[in-house]
């Protein structure tokens, strides 16, 4: 996938939004927005011509405002990234390692490096966000206050790599969605993937129903996931990512059986898988 352009994400200069958008679209400009509404809003008004929206983090699950967000969106997906999750310690240029006494990131990244805070008796503090937390620190000057956050983080801001990849899981990954205006269903890659949004009918029975024809057209389903609509018990909806395109006949099969379960089907976007998902998975 090559793109130019600007592609929107949610955070500062040196999140790891940011750093999804400069591994898997080098060429096109980040723009920052505040929140994940602010992000998809950008790619809605034109002023970015895509948005990298994290959906799900190997260890602490779903990101749930994205799909609340996702089918009212207007956009549709064109492509996934996955982004190890490294922490590094960052410092002002010179600091050494018995100089610091604090780290400063968000709360979920504070987590992340439990084993690495104890050893070295530091002091927790939490920011607002990694790349933030990185801001503050590179503005403080203070070589007592280190910031946990992103080597791109580190290159932005002007401070140094103490610690580097200091996270206790060393295999915890965010996966994230290029979404753009308009689909693209023309691309053909060995492995496609294909999200949609679906409500089951009140009927018994309905899911298995319903998900009955993916399993006898051999279609493997990677996700499903299932949440409230408007905050009402009796509708759920469902979000779904599949292997295959729409257009392959066993696809094509297990979508109309899903139609005959459902009262609302809505696929949101056909792409080809990141080649990263075979190694982690």
């Amino acid at each position: 996938m090559t793109k130019t352009g600007k592609i929107a994400f949610q955070g500062e200069l040196g999140a790891y939004s940011h750093q999804a958008c400069h591994d898997a679209l080098p060429e096109m400009d980040p723009l920052p927005c505040r929140t994940f509404e602010d992000a998809i809003e950008a790619v809605r008004s034109g002023a970015a011509d895509l948005g990298m929206l994290p959906v799900e983090n190997s260890t602490y699950g779903r990101v749930a405002d994205i799909h609340q967000l996702l089918p009212s969106s207007g956009l549709k997906i064109i492509g996934e990234a996955f982004v190890r999750v490294h922490i590094n310690l960052l410092t002002v240029p010179g600091t050494k390692l018995e100089e610091v006494t604090s780290a400063m990131s968000h709360t979920v990244l504070l987590g992340q490096v439990r084993n690495f805070l104890t050893t070295h008796n530091l002091h927790r503090i939490v920011g607002a966000d990694t790349a933030g937390s990185a801001k503050i620190v590179a503005e403080k000057g203070d070589p007592s206050i280190a910031a946990l956050a992103s080597e791109l983080a580190g290159e932005i801001y002007g401070l140094d790599v103490l610690a580097r990849h200091i996270e206790d899981a060393s295999n915890n990954t965010t996966r994230f969605l290029v979404m753009s205006r308009m689909p693209d269903f023309e691309r053909r890659a060995e492995k496609m993937m294909t999200s949609f949004i679906f409500r089951v009918r009140n009927i018994p029975a309905a899911l298995y129903k319903a998900l009955g024809g993916f399993a006898t057209n051999g279609v493997n389903m990677t996700k499903l996931e299932s949440y409230m609509v408007r905050g009402q018990f009796t509708a759920t909806q469902f979000y779904a990512d599949i292997e295959g395109h729409p257009e392959d006949p066993n696809v094509k099969l297990a979508l109309e059986e899903l139609s005959y379960f459902t009262d609302m089907l809505e696929i949101l976007g056909v792409y080809p898988a990141d080649p990263i998902r075979q190694e982690i998975g």
